[in-house]
């Protein structure tokens, strides 16, 4: 046995067959819902395995999931897994031009998709000639020819007899493109297991092998119940459903994220984990919590995790006076290092954004790739367990990847400081920076004083093109409801207190909402393109 994510399984489900292992609520609101024992979610990945590869799909061919949340995403990856082919996540938000572009840079030959974008796969299809096989989740579908979901399971085997696999096989992550053209990060599965998935134990000690996952599972409980409320379609989300699996735990997922049916599972499943990303989706949260949810019984749920964006001081607080029994984690990683460490409970407004490491992690001069010095700025990198390189982009592998002293390194794009107590501050994306007058400004460290003001809802920071100063700082921020304006000389006093004078805005436009990814991940593009147009 090797660390390859479909064997683990396979070994999981063979100690706890009975044991539920994934509840799914497809419609918030209405009762609805599918539930898995790990036997039946086994013997259902099988039967799309098999479905597969009777339809000619081989090992190490690129099968894409351009898919809402649901049990058919999950059970759809775990049987590419089982069956040696790629997984590729697809952006359901995607319009015609953006899935050609992904569909090829991806090679994808298959395609599972929901019925709901039945038209935008027809349309992409012609300009992709590689994709062969599709498979559509619901509906009659009029668009692109395809197999239906219920079709294809029923005629594949629910036996396993699948061939040997390995800890090489690939598993395939496409980054969520809000600064640029999406990029496919190559993780092998045994680098993934330890660097995405703890080792089967991201707190405590990874496993020394294979075998001990199982092991593990069997002499402990069950109890645990993880909930990822992001889109499986983002990494973060489908790596903690396998961390729940690798635990032996169950697992629950709901269509779309709705904060107060969100609410309603945490109180009906008595949910231990909640993960998702940052203010956008907390804040929802917390309105519930003290409106429409106010008394909804939450205290089955241990801790809050955020990876993708930062869950700000001022909505943490307020977080934690609805519910201060639990514990809110600001995990800090990427789809090209999985797991880096944990922000310090002292990281919020007035301090940046300060980050735990683990060994693996340090600061480099990205130039010389060796460790800066205390205080000096570098990009944070990873040795170890990192991906191959970017699948089809060997300029950019070359530029992000590299050797040193007979280890694989990743280069990721955070500026980043380090203290004498190895504390890491984590300045923000250096293709984010605004140079603006000679300094240098991160607009990740504006936002959180700007969301710590009492009138601020949301806020995105951009660089826009200045005569005098280069470029100059401009937030793009959505008010509270029924909050009064604030005036751009507000916002400039409010964060006097919080951020040296060349990083208060110097110009402000007020936006309907702040558009984010799906998952809650910052548009720069966008707020640069808004910025810039209030501008002129």
């Amino acid at each position: 046995m090797e660390y390859n994510l479909a064997d683990l399984f396979e070994s999981v489900v063979d100690v706890v067959p009975d044991r539920e292992a994934l509840v799914y609520v497809d419609h918030p609101g209405t009762g609805a819902e599918r539930r898995l024992t790990y036997a039946e979610l086994d013997a259902a990945a099988n039967r799309i395995g098999h479905h597969l590869i009777d339809a000619g799909i081989r090992p190490g061919e690129h099968l894409g999931l351009h898919l809402y949340n649901g049990i058919e995403y999950l059970q759809t990856v775990f049987g590419c897994l089982k069956a040696r082919i790629v997984p590729v996540n697809v952006n359901y938000r995607y319009v015609e031009d953006e899935l050609v572009y992904l569909y090829r840079d991806a090679d994808l030959v298959a395609l599972v998709f929901d019925a709901e974008f039945d038209g935008r796969v027809a349309a992409a299809l012609p300009r992709c000639p590689k994709l062969r096989h599709l498979v559509r989740v619901g509906g009659d579908g009029e668009g692109a020819a395809a197999v239906p979901f219920a079709e294809a399971e029923a005629g594949g085997s629910p036996e396993r007899g699948f061939p040997a696999r390995s800890g090489d096989d690939q598993f395939i992550i496409y980054t969520g493109g809000t600064t640029g053209m999406p990029k496919g990060v190559m993780w092998r599965q045994e680098d993934l297991f330890f660097s995405g998935l703890g080792g089967g134990a991201p707190t405590g000690e990874p496993v020394k092998r294979p075998e001990e996952v199982a092991e593990r599972v069997a002499a402990g409980g069950s109890g645990i119940t993880f909930f990822p409320t992001p889109p499986l379609m983002h990494g973060t989300s489908t790596l903690t459903s396998f961390i729940g699996f690798n635990f032996g735990q169950r697992v629950v997922l709901h269509r779309k994220f709705v904060p107060e049916e969100v609410l309603r599972t945490v109180e009906k499943e008595k949910v231990t984990a909640m993960s998702l990303v940052g203010d956008a989706m907390l804040r929802p949260l917390i309105d519930a919590l003290a409106g429409p949810m106010k008394g909804t019984d939450c205290s089955s749920m241990f801790s809050v995790s955020s990876s993708g964006a930062v869950m700000s001081e001022t909505v943490r607080r307020e977080f934690q006076e609805l519910l201060p029994g639990t514990m809110l984690l600001n995990n800090y990683g990427s789809s090209e290092s999985g797991f880096n460490g944990t922000a310090t409970a002292d990281s919020g407004a007035g301090q940046s954004f300060r980050i735990r490491v683990n060994s693996r992690t340090q600061v480099v001069d990205p130039a010389t790739h060796e460790p800066v010095a205390v205080g000096e700025v570098g990009r944070v990198a990873q040795c170890g367990h990192v991906p191959l390189g970017y699948y089809n982009d060997p300029k950019k592998t070359a530029e992000t990847f590299f050797e040193k002293d007979g280890r694989r390194w990743v280069l990721l794009g955070d500026m980043a400081t380090v203290d004498e107590e190895g504390i890491v501050t984590v300045l923000g994306r250096g293709s984010q920076c605004i140079n603006t007058g000679g300094e240098k400004v991160y607009p990740e460290e504006v936002e959180q004083a700007l969301k710590a003001h009492p009138d601020v809802y949301d806020a995105l920071v951009a660089g826009v093109p200045d005569a005098k100063w280069g470029n100059h700082v401009a937030a793009v921020v959505q008010l509270r409801e029924g909050a009064v304006r604030p005036s751009l000389e507000d916002i400039q006093s409010y964060c006097r207190s919080h951020l040296a004078g060349y990083k208060i805005p110097r110009q402000l436009v007020i936006a309907e909402t702040i558009r984010r990814s799906p998952s809650g991940k910052a548009d720069y593009r966008w707020a640069k393109d808004v910025a810039v147009a209030a501008d002129r």
